[in-house]
Protein backbone atom coordinates (compact mmCIF):
# COMPACT_ATOMS: atom_id res chain seq x y z
CA UNK A 1 0.00 0.00 0.00
CA UNK A 2 1.21 3.51 -0.88
CA UNK A 3 0.20 6.17 1.61
CA UNK A 4 1.11 9.69 2.75
CA UNK A 5 1.20 10.83 6.37
CA UNK A 6 0.89 14.47 7.41
CA UNK A 7 2.91 15.41 10.49
CA UNK A 8 3.98 19.05 10.27
CA UNK A 9 2.43 22.14 8.71
CA UNK A 10 -0.90 20.28 8.78
CA UNK A 11 -3.49 22.58 10.30
CA UNK A 12 -0.68 25.08 10.95
CA UNK A 13 2.11 26.87 9.11
CA UNK A 14 5.47 25.87 10.60
CA UNK A 15 7.25 22.53 10.95
CA UNK A 16 6.64 21.23 7.42
CA UNK A 17 6.96 17.42 7.39
CA UNK A 18 5.14 14.65 5.54
CA UNK A 19 5.95 10.97 5.01
CA UNK A 20 5.52 8.98 1.82
CA UNK A 21 5.35 5.26 2.60
CA UNK A 22 5.63 3.21 -0.61
CA UNK A 23 5.53 -0.09 1.22
CA UNK A 24 9.25 -0.44 0.53
CA UNK A 25 10.63 2.99 1.38
CA UNK A 26 9.71 5.71 3.85
CA UNK A 27 10.49 9.05 2.20
CA UNK A 28 10.38 12.25 4.22
CA UNK A 29 9.02 15.36 2.48
CA UNK A 30 10.63 18.32 4.26
CA UNK A 31 11.98 18.30 7.80
CA UNK A 32 10.99 21.72 9.08
CA UNK A 33 11.31 23.37 12.45
CA UNK A 34 8.26 24.39 14.47
CA UNK A 35 8.28 28.02 15.59
CA UNK A 36 6.19 29.62 18.33
CA UNK A 37 5.91 29.12 22.10
CA UNK A 38 9.27 27.88 23.34
CA UNK A 39 8.33 24.72 25.24
CA UNK A 40 5.58 23.66 22.84
CA UNK A 41 7.90 24.13 19.86
CA UNK A 42 10.71 22.26 21.58
CA UNK A 43 8.47 19.27 22.25
CA UNK A 44 7.20 19.22 18.67
CA UNK A 45 10.67 19.57 17.18
CA UNK A 46 12.01 16.61 19.15
CA UNK A 47 9.11 14.36 18.12
CA UNK A 48 9.53 12.48 14.82
CA UNK A 49 6.49 10.65 13.39
CA UNK A 50 8.50 7.58 12.36
CA UNK A 51 11.72 6.06 13.58
CA UNK A 52 14.50 8.07 11.96
CA UNK A 53 16.45 4.92 11.11
CA UNK A 54 13.47 3.75 8.99
CA UNK A 55 13.53 6.83 6.75
CA UNK A 56 15.35 5.89 3.55
CA UNK A 57 15.44 9.28 1.78
CA UNK A 58 14.42 12.86 2.42
CA UNK A 59 13.19 15.29 -0.27
CA UNK A 60 13.52 18.98 0.58
CA UNK A 61 11.41 21.64 -1.14
CA UNK A 62 13.52 24.64 -0.09
CA UNK A 63 15.90 25.97 2.54
CA UNK A 64 13.68 28.04 4.83
CA UNK A 65 14.10 26.78 8.39
CA UNK A 66 10.42 25.91 8.82
CA UNK A 67 11.04 23.38 6.04
CA UNK A 68 14.68 22.37 6.64
CA UNK A 69 15.51 23.22 10.25
CA UNK A 70 15.22 19.72 11.73
CA UNK A 71 17.63 18.08 9.30
CA UNK A 72 20.42 18.01 11.95
CA UNK A 73 18.02 16.22 14.32
CA UNK A 74 17.26 13.70 11.57
CA UNK A 75 20.88 12.98 10.71
CA UNK A 76 22.16 12.67 14.27
CA UNK A 77 19.59 10.02 15.24
CA UNK A 78 19.89 6.97 13.01
CA UNK A 79 19.15 8.33 9.51
CA UNK A 80 21.57 6.85 6.98
CA UNK A 81 19.97 7.92 3.69
CA UNK A 82 20.39 11.02 1.54
CA UNK A 83 18.70 14.44 1.57
CA UNK A 84 17.76 15.26 -2.03
CA UNK A 85 17.14 18.85 -3.11
CA UNK A 86 18.08 21.44 -5.77
CA UNK A 87 21.61 22.79 -6.19
CA UNK A 88 20.84 26.36 -5.00
CA UNK A 89 19.07 24.95 -1.93
CA UNK A 90 22.05 22.74 -1.09
CA UNK A 91 24.36 25.78 -1.33
CA UNK A 92 22.06 27.85 0.88
CA UNK A 93 21.82 25.11 3.52
CA UNK A 94 25.56 25.39 4.14
CA UNK A 95 24.76 28.72 5.79
CA UNK A 96 21.15 28.24 6.92
CA UNK A 97 21.72 25.15 9.06
CA UNK A 98 24.93 26.41 10.64
CA UNK A 99 23.18 29.65 11.50
CA UNK A 100 20.29 27.70 13.00
CA UNK A 101 22.72 25.68 15.11
CA UNK A 102 24.34 28.91 16.27
CA UNK A 103 20.93 30.33 17.22
CA UNK A 104 20.06 27.15 19.16
CA UNK A 105 23.31 27.41 21.11
CA UNK A 106 23.09 31.18 21.66
CA UNK A 107 19.49 31.05 22.86
CA UNK A 108 20.31 28.26 25.33
CA UNK A 109 23.33 30.16 26.61
CA UNK A 110 21.35 33.38 27.06
CA UNK A 111 18.50 31.61 28.89
CA UNK A 112 21.03 29.93 31.19
CA UNK A 113 22.67 33.31 31.83
CA UNK A 114 19.34 34.95 32.68
CA UNK A 115 18.27 32.13 34.99
CA UNK A 116 21.60 32.12 36.83
CA UNK A 117 21.70 35.92 37.10
CA UNK A 118 18.23 35.98 38.65
CA UNK A 119 19.18 33.19 41.03
CA UNK A 120 22.33 35.02 42.17
CA UNK A 121 20.36 38.26 42.61
CA UNK A 122 17.91 36.41 44.86
CA UNK A 123 20.74 34.82 46.88
CA UNK A 124 22.44 38.16 47.50
CA UNK A 125 19.17 39.91 48.36
CA UNK A 126 18.33 37.23 50.90
CA UNK A 127 21.71 37.85 52.53
CA UNK A 128 21.42 41.64 52.65
CA UNK A 129 17.64 41.75 53.27
CA UNK A 130 17.37 44.62 50.80
CA UNK A 131 17.18 45.35 47.11
CA UNK A 132 20.50 45.14 45.29
CA UNK A 133 22.04 48.34 44.03
CA UNK A 134 22.92 48.72 40.35
CA UNK A 135 26.58 48.43 41.33
CA UNK A 136 25.97 45.13 43.11
CA UNK A 137 24.02 43.82 40.11
CA UNK A 138 26.85 44.90 37.82
CA UNK A 139 29.32 42.89 39.90
CA UNK A 140 27.22 39.75 39.47
CA UNK A 141 26.93 40.35 35.73
CA UNK A 142 30.69 40.78 35.54
CA UNK A 143 31.11 37.27 36.91
CA UNK A 144 29.02 35.90 34.07
CA UNK A 145 30.41 37.85 31.14
CA UNK A 146 33.81 38.00 29.43
CA UNK A 147 32.89 41.32 27.81
CA UNK A 148 29.77 43.45 27.42
CA UNK A 149 28.79 41.34 24.40
CA UNK A 150 30.17 37.90 25.31
CA UNK A 151 28.90 35.51 27.96
CA UNK A 152 31.33 33.49 30.07
CA UNK A 153 29.79 30.18 29.08
CA UNK A 154 32.24 28.10 31.13
CA UNK A 155 31.64 30.08 34.33
CA UNK A 156 27.86 29.96 33.82
CA UNK A 157 27.95 26.18 33.38
CA UNK A 158 30.13 25.74 36.49
CA UNK A 159 27.85 27.90 38.64
CA UNK A 160 24.74 26.10 37.36
CA UNK A 161 26.34 22.83 38.40
CA UNK A 162 27.52 24.21 41.75
CA UNK A 163 24.03 25.40 42.67
CA UNK A 164 22.20 22.39 41.23
CA UNK A 165 20.32 24.40 38.63
CA UNK A 166 18.99 22.70 35.51
CA UNK A 167 20.46 23.98 32.26
CA UNK A 168 18.74 24.58 28.95
CA UNK A 169 20.40 22.57 26.17
CA UNK A 170 20.31 23.51 22.48
CA UNK A 171 18.07 21.55 20.14
CA UNK A 172 21.24 20.87 18.19
CA UNK A 173 24.68 22.41 17.93
CA UNK A 174 26.64 24.05 15.13
CA UNK A 175 28.83 20.94 14.98
CA UNK A 176 25.78 18.71 14.51
CA UNK A 177 24.49 21.09 11.82
CA UNK A 178 27.85 20.90 10.05
CA UNK A 179 27.78 17.10 10.16
CA UNK A 180 24.31 17.07 8.59
CA UNK A 181 25.58 18.84 5.46
CA UNK A 182 27.42 15.69 4.35
CA UNK A 183 24.02 13.99 3.86
CA UNK A 184 22.73 16.56 1.34
CA UNK A 185 22.84 16.18 -2.46
CA UNK A 186 21.86 18.93 -4.90
CA UNK A 187 20.43 18.33 -8.38
CA UNK A 188 19.43 20.55 -11.32
CA UNK A 189 15.82 21.44 -11.98
CA UNK A 190 14.23 19.05 -14.46
CA UNK A 191 16.46 16.05 -13.81
CA UNK A 192 14.90 12.81 -12.60
CA UNK A 193 16.54 11.45 -9.43
CA UNK A 194 16.05 7.97 -7.98
CA UNK A 195 15.04 8.20 -4.30
CA UNK A 196 13.78 4.68 -3.60
CA UNK A 197 12.92 1.37 -5.21
CA UNK A 198 10.86 2.35 -8.23
CA UNK A 199 10.52 5.91 -6.92
CA UNK A 200 11.93 9.09 -8.46
CA UNK A 201 11.67 12.84 -7.94
CA UNK A 202 11.88 15.67 -10.46
CA UNK A 203 12.15 19.32 -9.42
CA UNK A 204 10.21 22.16 -11.05
CA UNK A 205 10.62 25.88 -10.26
CA UNK A 206 8.31 27.01 -7.41
CA UNK A 207 9.33 30.70 -7.44
CA UNK A 208 9.18 31.10 -3.65
CA UNK A 209 12.87 31.61 -2.87
CA UNK A 210 16.14 30.79 -4.61
CA UNK A 211 16.16 27.05 -5.32
CA UNK A 212 12.59 26.40 -4.13
CA UNK A 213 10.95 23.54 -5.95
CA UNK A 214 7.79 21.67 -6.73
CA UNK A 215 8.74 18.05 -6.07
CA UNK A 216 7.15 15.65 -8.57
CA UNK A 217 7.38 12.14 -7.12
CA UNK A 218 6.72 9.09 -9.30
CA UNK A 219 6.13 5.63 -7.81
CA UNK A 220 6.32 2.84 -10.38
CA UNK A 221 4.57 -0.40 -9.37
CA UNK A 222 6.50 -3.67 -9.63
CA UNK A 223 3.83 -5.21 -11.88
CA UNK A 224 4.42 -2.56 -14.52
CA UNK A 225 1.07 -0.83 -14.05
CA UNK A 226 0.39 2.90 -14.24
CA UNK A 227 2.77 4.94 -12.03
CA UNK A 228 1.43 7.00 -9.14
CA UNK A 229 2.26 10.71 -9.22
CA UNK A 230 2.48 13.00 -6.19
CA UNK A 231 3.19 16.72 -6.51
CA UNK A 232 4.45 18.32 -3.30
CA UNK A 233 4.45 22.08 -3.83
CA UNK A 234 6.41 23.13 -0.76
CA UNK A 235 5.85 26.89 -0.67
CA UNK A 236 4.56 28.55 -3.84
CA UNK A 237 5.95 31.90 -4.92
CA UNK A 238 4.21 34.90 -6.41
CA UNK A 239 3.99 35.76 -10.08
CA UNK A 240 5.88 38.72 -11.57
CA UNK A 241 7.98 39.28 -8.45
CA UNK A 242 11.51 40.66 -8.87
CA UNK A 243 14.60 38.47 -9.28
CA UNK A 244 13.28 34.91 -9.61
CA UNK A 245 11.38 33.08 -12.32
CA UNK A 246 7.63 32.57 -11.84
CA UNK A 247 6.16 29.31 -10.49
CA UNK A 248 5.96 26.56 -13.12
CA UNK A 249 2.66 26.20 -14.97
CA UNK A 250 3.89 23.99 -17.83
CA UNK A 251 4.88 20.50 -16.68
CA UNK A 252 6.34 17.73 -18.82
CA UNK A 253 3.69 15.59 -20.52
CA UNK A 254 4.59 12.48 -18.51
CA UNK A 255 4.11 14.45 -15.25
CA UNK A 256 0.70 15.96 -15.89
CA UNK A 257 -1.57 13.32 -14.31
CA UNK A 258 -1.36 13.91 -10.55
CA UNK A 259 -2.89 11.40 -8.14
CA UNK A 260 -2.27 13.62 -5.11
CA UNK A 261 -1.20 17.24 -4.92
CA UNK A 262 0.02 18.42 -1.52
CA UNK A 263 -0.43 22.18 -1.73
CA UNK A 264 0.38 24.98 0.69
CA UNK A 265 -2.30 27.46 1.81
CA UNK A 266 -0.50 30.11 3.88
CA UNK A 267 -2.63 32.79 2.22
CA UNK A 268 -5.46 30.50 1.11
CA UNK A 269 -8.11 33.13 1.85
CA UNK A 270 -6.16 36.36 1.47
CA UNK A 271 -5.13 38.70 -1.29
CA UNK A 272 -1.79 40.52 -1.52
CA UNK A 273 -1.22 44.03 -2.71
CA UNK A 274 -0.17 44.13 -6.37
CA UNK A 275 3.50 43.36 -6.96
CA UNK A 276 3.82 46.59 -8.93
CA UNK A 277 3.06 48.64 -5.78
CA UNK A 278 6.00 47.33 -3.73
CA UNK A 279 8.51 49.99 -4.71
CA UNK A 280 6.07 52.87 -4.20
CA UNK A 281 4.85 51.54 -0.84
CA UNK A 282 8.39 51.11 0.46
CA UNK A 283 9.30 54.59 -0.75
CA UNK A 284 6.29 56.14 1.06
CA UNK A 285 6.96 54.32 4.34
CA UNK A 286 10.64 55.22 4.32
CA UNK A 287 9.98 58.87 3.50
CA UNK A 288 7.42 59.25 6.31
CA UNK A 289 9.82 57.69 8.80
CA UNK A 290 12.81 59.82 7.79
CA UNK A 291 10.63 62.96 7.91
CA UNK A 292 9.98 62.15 11.60
CA UNK A 293 13.72 61.79 12.18
CA UNK A 294 13.29 58.07 12.75
CA UNK A 295 14.73 54.82 11.48
CA UNK A 296 13.04 52.00 9.60
CA UNK A 297 13.36 48.54 11.17
CA UNK A 298 12.51 45.64 8.87
CA UNK A 299 12.40 42.15 10.41
CA UNK A 300 13.16 40.00 7.41
CA UNK A 301 13.92 36.43 6.51
CA UNK A 302 17.61 36.32 5.70
CA UNK A 303 16.87 34.14 2.70
CA UNK A 304 14.71 35.60 -0.04
CA UNK A 305 12.99 38.57 1.53
CA UNK A 306 16.23 40.36 2.38
CA UNK A 307 17.57 40.04 -1.16
CA UNK A 308 14.29 41.31 -2.58
CA UNK A 309 14.39 44.35 -0.28
CA UNK A 310 17.99 45.04 -1.30
CA UNK A 311 17.01 44.76 -4.96
CA UNK A 312 14.14 47.26 -4.66
CA UNK A 313 16.12 49.67 -2.45
CA UNK A 314 18.93 49.54 -5.03
CA UNK A 315 16.49 50.74 -7.69
CA UNK A 316 15.02 53.45 -5.41
CA UNK A 317 18.46 54.79 -4.46
CA UNK A 318 19.71 54.73 -8.06
CA UNK A 319 16.68 56.75 -9.14
CA UNK A 320 17.06 59.28 -6.30
CA UNK A 321 13.51 58.55 -5.15
CA UNK A 322 14.33 58.23 -1.41
CA UNK A 323 16.46 60.06 1.16
CA UNK A 324 20.11 59.06 1.05
CA UNK A 325 20.31 57.30 4.46
CA UNK A 326 22.47 54.27 5.31
CA UNK A 327 21.06 50.77 4.79
CA UNK A 328 22.36 48.19 7.27
CA UNK A 329 21.88 44.49 6.54
CA UNK A 330 22.47 43.23 10.06
CA UNK A 331 22.61 39.50 9.61
CA UNK A 332 25.74 37.50 8.81
CA UNK A 333 23.42 34.86 7.39
CA UNK A 334 21.79 37.36 5.03
CA UNK A 335 25.24 38.44 3.87
CA UNK A 336 26.21 34.86 3.08
CA UNK A 337 22.90 34.04 1.41
CA UNK A 338 23.26 37.14 -0.76
CA UNK A 339 26.55 35.62 -1.99
CA UNK A 340 24.67 32.41 -2.84
CA UNK A 341 22.20 34.46 -4.90
CA UNK A 342 25.15 35.87 -6.81
CA UNK A 343 26.32 32.35 -7.65
CA UNK A 344 23.03 31.29 -9.28
CA UNK A 345 22.09 33.81 -11.99
CA UNK A 346 20.49 30.93 -13.93
CA UNK A 347 17.53 31.25 -11.56
CA UNK A 348 16.91 34.96 -12.27
CA UNK A 349 14.05 36.28 -14.38
CA UNK A 350 14.54 38.24 -17.62
CA UNK A 351 13.99 41.61 -15.95
CA UNK A 352 16.89 41.12 -13.53
CA UNK A 353 19.19 40.16 -16.38
CA UNK A 354 18.10 43.24 -18.35
CA UNK A 355 18.24 45.83 -15.52
CA UNK A 356 21.43 44.65 -13.82
CA UNK A 357 23.39 41.70 -15.20
CA UNK A 358 23.56 42.83 -18.83
CA UNK A 359 25.00 46.13 -17.57
CA UNK A 360 27.58 44.38 -15.37
CA UNK A 361 25.89 45.57 -12.17
CA UNK A 362 25.51 43.46 -9.02
CA UNK A 363 21.78 43.65 -8.09
CA UNK A 364 22.60 43.19 -4.41
CA UNK A 365 25.18 45.91 -3.83
CA UNK A 366 25.05 49.72 -3.98
CA UNK A 367 26.86 52.63 -2.38
CA UNK A 368 24.65 53.12 0.68
CA UNK A 369 24.46 49.49 1.76
CA UNK A 370 26.53 48.05 4.59
CA UNK A 371 26.63 44.38 5.55
CA UNK A 372 27.13 44.25 9.32
CA UNK A 373 29.26 41.34 10.50
CA UNK A 374 30.44 41.70 14.11
CA UNK A 375 28.30 41.86 17.25
CA UNK A 376 30.12 45.03 18.29
CA UNK A 377 29.21 46.78 15.03
CA UNK A 378 25.62 45.57 15.36
CA UNK A 379 25.37 47.06 18.85
CA UNK A 380 26.67 50.39 17.56
CA UNK A 381 23.92 50.42 14.93
CA UNK A 382 21.24 49.65 17.54
CA UNK A 383 22.29 52.77 19.46
CA UNK A 384 22.62 55.01 16.40
CA UNK A 385 19.98 57.74 16.72
CA UNK A 386 20.38 59.16 13.20
CA UNK A 387 17.92 58.04 10.50
CA UNK A 388 18.77 54.75 8.79
CA UNK A 389 17.30 51.47 7.57
CA UNK A 390 17.95 48.15 9.29
CA UNK A 391 17.12 44.83 7.63
CA UNK A 392 17.68 42.09 10.17
CA UNK A 393 16.73 38.49 10.96
CA UNK A 394 14.77 36.69 12.13
CA UNK A 395 11.75 37.40 9.98
CA UNK A 396 9.25 36.49 12.73
CA UNK A 397 11.27 38.29 15.45
CA UNK A 398 11.83 35.04 17.34
CA UNK A 399 15.63 35.24 17.56
CA UNK A 400 18.66 37.00 16.18
CA UNK A 401 19.82 40.59 16.02
CA UNK A 402 16.44 42.12 15.19
CA UNK A 403 15.50 41.63 18.85
CA UNK A 404 18.20 44.06 19.95
CA UNK A 405 17.20 46.68 17.36
CA UNK A 406 13.61 46.37 18.55
CA UNK A 407 14.40 46.75 22.24
CA UNK A 408 16.34 49.95 21.55
CA UNK A 409 13.73 51.54 19.28
CA UNK A 410 10.30 49.99 19.85
CA UNK A 411 9.40 52.53 22.57
CA UNK A 412 10.02 55.60 20.37
CA UNK A 413 7.20 56.87 18.11
CA UNK A 414 9.57 58.40 15.58
CA UNK A 415 10.66 54.95 14.38
CA UNK A 416 8.79 52.50 12.16
CA UNK A 417 8.66 48.70 12.30
CA UNK A 418 7.81 47.49 8.82
CA UNK A 419 6.19 44.06 8.47
CA UNK A 420 7.05 42.57 5.08
CA UNK A 421 6.17 38.90 5.55
CA UNK A 422 4.09 36.31 7.27
CA UNK A 423 4.15 36.20 11.07
CA UNK A 424 3.09 32.83 12.48
CA UNK A 425 0.83 32.47 15.51
CA UNK A 426 2.50 32.83 18.92
CA UNK A 427 5.56 34.65 17.55
CA UNK A 428 6.78 38.06 18.69
CA UNK A 429 6.36 39.31 15.13
CA UNK A 430 2.67 38.37 15.13
CA UNK A 431 2.16 40.14 18.47
CA UNK A 432 3.86 43.32 17.21
CA UNK A 433 1.79 43.16 14.03
CA UNK A 434 -1.52 42.67 15.84
CA UNK A 435 -0.89 45.24 18.57
CA UNK A 436 0.78 47.75 16.29
CA UNK A 437 -1.64 47.58 13.38
CA UNK A 438 -4.66 47.68 15.69
CA UNK A 439 -3.48 50.27 18.17
CA UNK A 440 -5.07 53.67 18.74
CA UNK A 441 -2.48 56.44 18.89
CA UNK A 442 -4.77 58.40 21.15
CA UNK A 443 -4.49 55.93 24.00
CA UNK A 444 -2.56 57.05 27.06
CA UNK A 445 -0.96 53.69 27.63
CA UNK A 446 0.86 51.91 24.82
CA UNK A 447 0.53 48.13 24.54
CA UNK A 448 3.50 46.15 25.79
CA UNK A 449 5.53 43.38 24.22
CA UNK A 450 8.19 41.20 25.80
CA UNK A 451 11.62 41.11 24.20
CA UNK A 452 14.22 38.81 25.75
CA UNK A 453 12.13 38.59 28.90
CA UNK A 454 11.63 42.34 29.43
CA UNK A 455 8.45 44.32 28.71
CA UNK A 456 8.66 47.32 26.35
CA UNK A 457 5.92 49.79 25.36
CA UNK A 458 5.08 49.53 21.67
CA UNK A 459 5.15 53.18 20.65
CA UNK A 460 6.94 52.86 17.32
CA UNK A 461 4.74 52.98 14.22
CA UNK A 462 3.93 49.57 12.78
CA UNK A 463 3.22 49.31 9.08
CA UNK A 464 2.80 46.39 6.72
CA UNK A 465 3.43 45.90 3.02
CA UNK A 466 1.71 42.65 2.15
CA UNK A 467 2.96 42.55 -1.43
CA UNK A 468 6.44 41.59 -0.25
CA UNK A 469 5.25 38.16 0.77
CA UNK A 470 7.07 35.33 -0.98
CA UNK A 471 3.92 33.22 -0.68
CA UNK A 472 1.26 33.12 -3.36
CA UNK A 473 -2.09 34.57 -2.35
CA UNK A 474 -5.39 32.75 -2.94
CA UNK A 475 -5.61 33.80 -6.58
CA UNK A 476 -2.03 32.76 -7.33
CA UNK A 477 -2.49 29.45 -5.49
CA UNK A 478 -5.56 28.78 -7.60
CA UNK A 479 -3.64 29.78 -10.71
CA UNK A 480 -1.09 27.01 -10.10
CA UNK A 481 -3.85 24.42 -9.64
CA UNK A 482 -6.31 25.65 -12.25
CA UNK A 483 -4.22 27.30 -14.97
CA UNK A 484 -1.32 24.88 -15.12
CA UNK A 485 -1.44 21.98 -17.58
CA UNK A 486 -1.86 19.50 -14.70
CA UNK A 487 -4.74 17.06 -14.35
CA UNK A 488 -5.19 16.67 -10.59
CA UNK A 489 -7.32 13.96 -8.96
CA UNK A 490 -6.97 14.75 -5.24
CA UNK A 491 -5.57 17.69 -3.28
CA UNK A 492 -4.33 17.76 0.32
CA UNK A 493 -4.32 21.36 1.59
CA UNK A 494 -1.52 21.95 4.12
CA UNK A 495 0.78 24.68 5.45
CA UNK A 496 -1.90 27.10 6.55
CA UNK A 497 -3.70 28.15 9.69
CA UNK A 498 -7.05 26.39 10.03
CA UNK A 499 -9.17 29.15 8.53
CA UNK A 500 -6.87 29.64 5.53
CA UNK A 501 -6.63 25.93 4.70
CA UNK A 502 -10.37 25.39 5.11
CA UNK A 503 -11.24 28.36 2.90
CA UNK A 504 -8.85 27.29 0.14
CA UNK A 505 -10.07 23.67 0.25
CA UNK A 506 -13.65 24.90 -0.02
CA UNK A 507 -12.74 27.03 -3.02
CA UNK A 508 -11.05 24.07 -4.69
CA UNK A 509 -14.07 21.86 -4.07
CA UNK A 510 -16.37 24.51 -5.51
CA UNK A 511 -14.20 24.44 -8.64
CA UNK A 512 -14.75 20.69 -8.94
CA UNK A 513 -11.58 19.36 -7.33
CA UNK A 514 -11.51 16.72 -4.59
CA UNK A 515 -9.75 18.67 -1.81
CA UNK A 516 -9.35 17.92 1.88
CA UNK A 517 -7.49 19.36 4.88
CA UNK A 518 -5.49 16.68 6.74
CA UNK A 519 -4.89 16.99 10.46
CA UNK A 520 -1.56 16.16 12.14
CA UNK A 521 -1.13 12.40 12.16
CA UNK A 522 -3.61 11.69 9.36
CA UNK A 523 -2.71 9.16 6.65
CA UNK A 524 -4.03 9.20 3.10
CA UNK A 525 -4.07 5.96 1.07
CA UNK A 526 -3.19 6.26 -2.62
CA UNK A 527 -3.13 2.60 -3.59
Amino acid sequence: MVKVGFFGAAGEVTGSMHVLDTGVDKILLDCGMFQGRRKESRDKNEDFPVNRSEITTMVLSHAHIDHSGRIPLLTKEGFSGRVVTTRPTKDALEYMLLDSGHIQESDAQYLNYKALRSFLYDVEQSKTKQQLSNKEKAEIKKLLKKSPHELNVEAIAALHKEHGLGMVTPLYTQEEALESLSFIDGYPFGSEVTIGKGTTVKFYVAGHILGSAFSLLTIKPENGGKPLKILFTGDIGRFEKPILRDPTLEFDEEDRDIDLMIVESTYGDREHAPVADLSGSLKDTLTRTIDRGGSLLIPSFAFGRTQELIYILHQLYDSGAVPNVPVYVDSPLASNITKVFGEHPETYDRETHKIFLEKGINPFYFKNIKFVESVEESMRVTQDDTPHIVISASGMCEAGRILHHLRYKIHNPKHTILIVGYMANNTLGRRIEELGMGESRGEDKAPEVKILGKAYPLKAHVEKIGGFSAHADRHELMRVVDESNLRVKNIAVVHGEADQSAAFAQRLNEKGYNAFVPQPGDWYNLA
